[in-house]
């Protein structure tokens, strides 16, 4: 069960900026904000897991990567970290692991680096009732159950021998990392193929998203 309603969330102001880059109204569910830290595990990360054959602006590709659902009229980013001592947005206290928060509590987080929002492209846009479940599995089957971190799986998912393991492994989702997170919710509503998620980098995520036209860049 959510443990704290999030209709005493605080309004969001409509003509607010963060950075002069990302509205935070304007994000939609499904939207994937692809995070570059700027800090030493952040550029390890991204430079761990460059391609050099990328699509344009994923060659060096994001080190952390969350997920927009909305939830009482309000956007919420979701996402799975150690790193992020706010409070969860929904439980009211500081999570390791699935946790939520409002766009524009986290967005500075990434001043010393970027944050791009990638939005479902017309075809692939959801629906309101698979927004609906979006909201659901995020909220109830992730959050509510306290899913903690995994990081034994977002070492091996920036490794290239990780898939292999993995796939020894299994698929595990009693803990998750960022972008295991966001794929096995893309997968569960049909807009990746099935696979283990735990086998997404957040790089390798947003990567094959783009290609397959499913997902592209959103300016500002």
């Amino acid at each position: 069960m959510v443990a704290r309603r999030t209709d005493a969330l605080p309004t969001v102001d409509g003509s607010r900026r963060i950075g002069g880059a990302i509205d935070p109204v304007a994000l939609q569910p499904g939207d994937l904000m692809a995070c570059w830290s700027g800090d030493a595990i952040g550029r390890a990360i991204t430079l761990g897991t460059m391609q050099p054959w990328a699509p344009r602006g994923l060659r060096l590709g994001p080190s952390h990567v969350a997920i927009v659902c909305r939830h009482r009229g309000q956007p919420l980013w979701v996402e799975s970290t150690t790193l992020c001592d706010t409070p969860c947005a929904i439980t009211g206290r500081p999570m390791v692991g699935v946790q939520t928060h409002l766009p524009e509590d986290r967005l500075p987080s990434y001043a010393a680096g970027r944050v791009v929002r990638y939005r479902l492209t017309p075809i692939n846009r959801l629906s309101d009732a698979e927004s609906s479940l979006l909201t659901h599995i995020l909220l109830h089957h992730f959050l509510g159950r306290a899913s903690p971190y995994d990081l034994s799986g977002a070492v091996l998912s920036g490794l290239r021998c990780g898939r292999i393991v993995r796939a020894v492994l299994g698929a595990d989702l009693g803990e998750v990392f960022c972008s295991e997170l966001a794929a096995a919710v893309l997968m569960r509503l049909g807009r990746l193929n099935r696979a283990d998620p735990a086998g997404y980098s957040p790089a390798r995520l947003l990567r094959r998203l783009v290609r397959t036209g499913v997902y592209a860049p959103v300016a500002g």
